[in-house]
């Protein structure tokens, strides 16, 4: 496979798209699964930088290159943050990949995901052209909601150039418990009922491996110590130091617990069907699984490549659906159920095909 082409500039990144009739755009490739097809590649890793930032209205405009880790950092100065606890972020995830991909962390719990703090794009359609959707204010209703339909798009309609985003002012604090559970069905029972309370966690994540059920907390020190003492009173558990919750936390945003060669693979869920997708997981030898965001999402590692076609096999007789991020396999597995709205929005920002099809 020949280098990809490296634009340095938006103008560069429009000639990039029209100099060949099928392309694809990556960033840092920490998904690389999701860009498996035949096309050219154009890298966005020259196009990074924030171009806007207005901290009295919670919202900035990055190219699509920037590391999000270099976001971050920069909301961080001014006490705001991205509340979706985006993946991948020590590895170098970018910002226009994490748009592309749709994956959000534990934080998409309480706050939404991606989709919920994407305001506007900047992007070149399938004829070449340089088009802008979207607004650069929190509050802007005018016309349809077109960002969103990038989230999750894995570059097929479009190659995005610079995004516009929301966000958050940084809590004063947190807290993370790690709750008893006992066995699959006692978690999913958990992960409903803290989701009811009025504890408003901040999020509910079961790790691989049994580790209990983490329940961060965020808001005022003294008010975090009275709810954890009320979790811990319904729940055993313990309370975990600063650095034990950046460090599990962490490993979760990054997904340093999966397999290194295996599919990687996220799975969409709810609470009600984590036993049904435990039981089934069971037969898949060296399987690890990290439920995340109260039991919405989980993602499955495989041990190996030779498991992908029993994972699908199983995932559609649950009427489940999932997506590749990583190692050999397909790119979607399970339940394939394509809307209409996303084949006619593919229709008229890509009536040529220059990206390829939302099935690849």
């Amino acid at each position: 496979m020949s280098a990809p082409l490296l634009p340095h500039s938006v103008p560069e990144l429009v000639e990039a798209v029209r100099s060949a009739p099928r392309v694809l755009a990556v960033g840092a490739q920490t998904k690389p699964r999701l860009g498996a097809v035949e096309a050219a590649r154009i890298s966005t890793a020259a196009l990074k930088g924030i171009l806007e930032y207005e901290p009295s209205e919670f919202t900035f405009t990055a190219l699509a290159g920037t590391p999000v880790r270099e976001l971050a950092a920069a909301l961080a100065e001014r006490g705001q943050y991205l509340p979706f606890d985006p993946l991948f972020l020590d590895a170098g995830a970018t910002l226009g990949g994490t748009v592309a991909a749709g994956l959000s962390g534990p934080g998409r719990f309480r706050f939404g995901g991606v989709r919920d703090f994407i305001l506007g794009v900047r992007f070149i359609d399938g004829a070449g052209r340089l088009l802008r959707m979207g607004g650069k204010v929190v509050k802007n209703a005018a016309g349809f909601d077109l960002p969103k339909f990038f989230v999750g798009s894995l570059g097929r309609f479009g190659v995005l150039a610079e995004i516009t985003f929301k966000v958050f002012p940084r809590p004063a604090s947190q807290l993370t418990l790690r709750l008893k559970t006992d066995g699959v069905e006692n978690s999913a029972r958990m992960l409903m009922d803290a989701a009811s309370t009025r504890w408003e966690a901040d999020a509910l994540d079961l790790p691989p491996e049994g580790k209990g059920l983490l329940l961060r907390l965020a808001g005022p020190a003294a008010a975090l110590e009275q709810l954890s003492s009320e979790v811990l009173g319904r729940w055993p558990g313990t309370r975990l130091t600063e650095t034990e919750a950046e460090a599990s936390w962490s490993g979760l945003r990054e997904l340093r617990w999966a397999h290194a060669e295996g599919p990687l693979v996220k799975v969409a869920l709810t609470p009600v069907a984590l036993p049904l997708l435990d039981r089934v997981l069971a037969a898949l030898e060296g399987t690890r699984v990290h439920v995340s965001a109260g039991g919405n999402v989980a993602f499955v590692s495989l041990a190996s490549g030779s498991a992908s076609t029993a994972l699908d096999e199983r995932l559609r007789g649950l009427g489940l659906s999932g997506v590749g991020l990583r190692g050999p396999g397909p790119l979607w597995y399970g339940e394939k159920a394509r809307p209409k709205i996303a084949l006619a929005v593919k229709q008229a920002l890509d009536a040529e095909g220059r990206f390829p099809a939302l099935d690849e």
